[in-house]
């Protein structure tokens, strides 16, 4: 069973199933996170749906490409969430699977590419109250221990 996280699932609504891979990019006391503008101004995990066809590394390595600038090297799964909600940018209520993965950041190689996205580095205490959603942070507590 997969830990559900956010708003309740509202009657009588239908969802699409969206699975997406997220990353905690750890560096000492911080983690490198994307803050995204719109629709609500919040900090995330970097990371996103996965592609028709894609696999889910690929995925999780052009999504924080996308979303901090960084290239990354995965290190190993740390858990998955569910989260329903609305996705404005989609115009669709969605069944957010996340799959969640440590990995380290290796080199910048341009700012975020993702329109709205800007990269910043979050002392990891402070990541555990801004993080946007609840996931996020018990993803990052559950790693922190």
């Amino acid at each position: 069973m997969i830990r559900r996280y956010g708003e309740a699932v509202k009657p009588g609504q239908r969802y699409i199933r969206r699975p997406g891979v997220y990353a905690v990019l750890l560096q000492g006391d911080h983690i490198l996170a994307t803050h995204q503008a719109e629709p609500i101004p919040e900090f995330q995990l970097p990371g996103g749906g996965i592609d028709r066809g894609e696999q889910p590394i690929a995925a999780l390595h052009r999504e924080v490409l996308e979303e901090t600038g960084w290239k990354i090297d995965v290190t190993r799964h740390l858990g998955a969430f569910r989260r329903f909600t609305y996705m404005p940018d989609y115009d669709m209520w969605a069944e957010k699977l996340c799959t969640v993965f440590l990995a380290r950041p290796v080199r910048r190689l341009g700012p975020p590419s993702e329109a709205g996205h800007t990269a910043v580095w979050l002392p990891v205490e402070e990541a555990l109250v801004h993080l946007g959603n609840a996931g996020d942070r018990a993803m990052l507590a559950r790693l922190l221990g």
